[in-house]
């Protein structure tokens, strides 16, 4: 109405913020235990192959190690427990750096995050016996087994002991479980 009377003159107020060109910022958090079992491998040659950079953590192969790539000179090395991945943070390689990944570039990290459900820990392959396949491929042909008597018991008695760890585990865990619940 004072507008109209002539006593006040309109005013045009700057907007604090810019909301037009907004952009979020690249900056991807991780907490210090987040993918805990991940190191970024990191300013090596890019001629470098995946056999290269798995010799060169060979003493954790049999543990659980894996590879996977982020570009030609960067990688990610997935150990099969947060314990492992710290043993290879203390490495020295003159040829390749690593460093944990709550540490590493925002590519390393964004590309970590998206595809976080890939990057469980690496596990060790369970043994494995070879008798129902022989089995199977036994009495699919009709032949006779050439495997004696003793080999036979042998495998069945190492099966039967394998189940039984496998049991027992799982009731160690369901005890574990048990006795947390109790707390």
């Amino acid at each position: 109405m004072s507008l109209k009377e002539g006593r006040k003159k309109p005013s045009i107020q700057e907007p604090r913020f810019d909301y037009y060109n907004w952009t979020p910022e690249e900056e991807v958090e991780l907490r210090e235990d987040e993918l805990s079992h991940i190191v970024e491998i990191y300013h090596f040659p890019s001629e470098f192959k995946t056999e290269d950079l798995i010799r060169s953590f060979s003493s954790f192969q049999q543990k659980g190690f894996d590879i996977k790539w982020i570009d030609d000179t960067h990688a990610l090395g997935l150990f099969s427990s947060p314990i492992a991945a710290r043993d290879a943070l203390r490495m020295k390689n003159p040829m390749m750096k690593v460093r944990p990944l709550s540490k590493s570039s925002n590519a390393t990290k964004a590309k970590a995050r998206s595809c976080s459900d890939y990057l469980l820990p690496a596990k060790e392959r369970p043994q494995t016996s070879a008798a129902l396949a022989r089995r199977l491929v036994i009495g699919a042909l009709g032949v006779k087994s050439n495997q004696t008597r003793e080999e036979r018991e042998a495998e069945r008695n190492k099966l039967r002991q394998a189940r039984e760890q496998k049991h027992l585990a799982a009731e160690q865990q369901v005890c574990v479980f048990v006795n947390y619940e109790a707390f």
